[in-house]
């Protein structure tokens, strides 16, 4: 993807009311990567892990790194060696003492991530969080939606051993807008049953972030949107949304 034909890209991540209230820092990650494809990928670091954050960091970073210019006919099995490659940093890390995968616990992330080339390509997904790529209008889309274990407060990691089985793939095309985002915002963007978007809360975001031509004013109000004290109360966990304009 040539840079004079980037899509346009928002995003923003905000520190939960439950992370303020103990002074914690926000464990969410997010980043864009340009090269024959488009990569975007959000990750949640597990508060219950003490690396969660570096964790989401090398997982995104990986995923931004091997797959902006990876085949396009090879992606699925590309995604795969991707986060094979981040868990095995976090093998060889300086923060995992005995430099061996059951180490890597220490590191638990999930990870929900788009990666594209003219409108089509693939989400991926290992966890909550969750992504929506719009084809035009709002009720038009492709989804991949939270997947927790047999418990609510339950969820999967990339840096667990059955990552393989709890990854997602799901393939996309003509896409307009994709939306990434952690699981402090999935509950927002979602009917309660999931099947639907929530119009009240996409609906004004895409449309809003179209107009604006001030990128630094765009981040700020995205900022803001997600930091409103009815969102912080309504889901206190952290919360990041990434904004994609891919046509």
């Amino acid at each position: 993807m040539k840079n004079n034909r980037r899509p346009k890209v928002v995003a923003a991540s905000v520190v939960g009311a439950l992370h303020t209230k103990h002074q914690a820092p926000c464990q969410d990650y997010n980043l864009c990567g340009y090269g024959k494809n488009l990569v975007a990928v959000v990750s949640d670091g597990a508060g219950s892990a003490p690396f969660g954050r570096i964790g989401a960091k090398i997982v995104c970073r990986t995923l931004c790194d091997l797959l902006k210019n990876a085949e396009f006919s090879l992606l699925p099995e590309k995604i795969e060696r991707a986060i094979d490659l981040a868990r095995e940093k976090l093998v060889l890390h300086r923060l995992n003492a005995n430099k061996t995968e059951a180490g890597i616990a220490d590191f638990a992330a999930t990870v929900v991530g788009a990666v594209c080339r003219d409108g089509k390509g693939w989400l991926f997904h290992i966890g909550d969080g969750a992504a929506i790529a719009l084809r035009g209008n709002y009720t038009d889309f492709v989804a991949s939606r939270p997947e927790n274990g047999d418990f609510a407060c339950e969820t999967f990691f990339y840096t667990q051993q059955a990552w393989r089985k709890n990854l997602r793939l799901t393939r996309f095309d003509k896409v307009s807008t994709i939306f990434l985002m952690s699981d402090g915002v999935a509950g927002f963007s979602f009917s309660p049953d999931y099947r639907s978007i929530e119009s009240n809360f996409i609906v004004p975001i895409d449309r809003f972030l179209r107009e604006a031509s001030n990128k630094p004013k765009a981040v700020k109000a995205l900022v803001n949107t997600l930091n409103t004290p009815k969102a912080q109360r309504l889901n206190p966990d952290d919360k990041t949304l990434v904004w994609i304009k891919v046509a």
